[in-house]
């Protein structure tokens, strides 16, 4: 028992001793791959999705009355009034409903328009 309480004591010591050198020298080597996979979450990550949520406010900013738009939801509709964060959609003939303009996920384009009638067709 004696033996194996002076060998981890000598261990110890030693480790101790042997740390702040390597533990310093550990960490400069580990910084330079530590940027490296920042820089990789950033560029991969961060800035599309900042890109993508800048496209979708000025998407929802650029709603006005007229436009058919679909909702989170699915719901399609014609934009009949904007006012502030609520947008008035009119879902069929006498049904309009009020929505933030966060719901909206898409305005329609004629591209968009040409999935919807093909998609419809199956």
């Amino acid at each position: 028992m004696k033996i194996v309480s002076l060998v981890l004591l000598t261990a110890i010591a030693a480790s101790a001793q042997g740390a702040p050198a390597q533990g310093s020298a550990g960490l400069m080597n580990m910084l330079p791959m530590m940027l490296v996979m920042f820089a990789i979450f950033y560029f991969f990550i961060i800035r599309p999705q900042s890109k993508k949520q800048k496209e979708l406010q000025k998407m929802l900013d650029a709603i006005k009355k007229g436009d058919r738009v679909i909702t989170v939801g699915g719901i399609l509709g014609l934009v009949t009034e904007v006012k502030g964060q609520v947008v008035t959609l009119k879902i069929s003939q006498g049904a309009e409903v009020d929505f933030r303009r966060s719901a909206i996920s898409t305005i329609v384009t004629p591209e968009v328009e040409a999935e919807l009638k093909a998609e419809k067709k199956k």
